[in-house]
């Protein structure tokens, strides 16, 4: 993206994963740079200039000849040839409520398409961070590139760590710490 406002700024890469609920990749999908403007690059701000150039974002998007229709519509083929049933799978990475504000603002049938629900691993590190903050402070980020795939792929990390520090090993000592009960009354 070219910022975060989804009035004015706009998306200038787009690359999807897909994994089963292991975590296990099942698929990469296209990862596409988006042409943009000289009129929609002007309106990013220092701190975004200055991570595309660092990324060579910039260049690529200036040499791109996608278009945001063109790539919306690979990425919408690709995640239907692998999730053909509509809003069945959840958006998944890091902090997407701001990919869901520019998804339905320029590629809402992909929008549409995901299930409602998501998955934000920023939010599980803000429970750890409250509630398990040895395991923060053992998780170790790498230095992300700041481009589409490479954020996947971090996310996907970051996902990985938590489930075996956090939900695993906290889920079976509560799990072992429970009373056993007999009821056969569904939760839900």
């Amino acid at each position: 993206m070219t910022g975060l406002d989804a009035t004015k700024n706009v998306i200038v890469e787009i690359a999807t994963l897909i994994t089963d609920d292991e975590l296990n990749i099942i698929a990469e999908g296209p990862d596409l740079v988006i042409h943009a403007t000289e009129e929609e690059l002007a309106l990013m701000d220092e701190v975004v200039v200055d991570m595309h150039a660092r990324s060579g974002l910039t260049n690529e998007i200036r040499a791109s000849v996608i278009t945001l229709e063109e790539a919306g519509a690979a990425t919408l083929a690709f995640i239907q040839t692998h999730i053909p049933e509509p809003r069945t799978v959840p958006l998944c990475g890091n902090s997407i409520g701001m990919d869901r504000r520019f998804l339905t603002a320029y590629l809402p049938e992909i929008e549409e398409y995901l299930h409602y629900r998501s998955i934000d691993v920023s939010t599980i590190k803000e429970l750890a961070r409250r509630w398990y903050p040895e395991d923060l402070k053992e998780y170790t980020k790498s230095a992300s590139a700041h481009r589409a795939m490479d954020d996947i792929k971090e996310s996907l990390e970051e996902m990985r760590y938590w489930r075996k520090r956090v939900f695993r090993a906290q889920t079976a000592a509560a799990e072992s710490a429970a009373p056993e009960t007999t009821s056969n009354t569904p939760e839900g």
